[in-house]
Formats: C-alpha cells, sequence, structure tokens
C-alpha cells in the first residue's frame, strides 16, 4: 500500500477524535473553545458553531478514511495508523483544554 494511505488514516483518526468534543459538547448546548472563537482557540464557540466543526472535521474523517481507500477494519497496520492519529489528537485535546481551563491532574 502507497505511503500516502497510511498518512490519510493517520489524519483520518485525528480529525475523528477532534469532532467528538465538539459534537458532544454541540449537542449538549455547551460552549466549548473553537477556531472561530475570539481569540481562536482560546474563547468558547457557542454549541451550534461547534456542531457545525464538527460535521466538518467528520467529513474529512470520512474523505480520509473511506475516499482515498477504504479502511480496512480487519487489518491491523490500517488500525493501528487510524488509532494513533485517533490516540494523538485525543491526548493533544486533553492537554490543550486542561492548559486553556487551568485544571490540574490530582
Amino acid at each position: 500500500m502507497p505511503w500516502y494511505v497510511y498518512l490519510a488514516y493517520f489524519f483520518g483518526g485525528a480529525f475523528f477524535a477532534n469532532a467528538l468534543p465538539h459534537l458532544i459538547a454541540g449537542v449538549s448546548g455547551q460552549p466549548l473553545q473553537s477556531p472561530f472563537a475570539s481569540p481562536p482557540f482560546k474563547g468558547l464557540s457557542s454549541p451550534t458553531v461547534n456542531v457545525a466543526w464538527a460535521l466538518v472535521n467528520l467529513a474529512f474523517a470520512y474523505l480520509l478514511l473511506v475516499r482515498v481507500e477504504a479502511l480496512d477494519l480487519r487489518s491491523w497496520s490500517d488500525v493501528a495508523v487510524c488509532f494513533v492519529g485517533f490516540g494523538t489528537m485525543a491526548l493533544q485535546c486533553s492537554r490543550s483544554l486542561g492548559r486553556i481551563r487551568k485544571q490540574t491532574v490530582p
């Protein structure tokens, strides 16, 4: 398989992970940081903006995971690359949101 397919799987997993906090906050009616806030990535965006941003992320995830070359869920290497992208973005989101909200880990 070409190298760019694995790159697409990595970023597809990352876009999927980024969609989740925005979608959950948006459908829960909670504001959350987004690139469209003022200041960007630090201020809060409305729930509607967060749902829209989640849908954009899901669309990119779909394009990268299905349209570049369909992700084979039975292939360990395909799933592992997607999982690493998902995990990397999930950890980055937790770190940045925690830093923005000034939460400390006990």
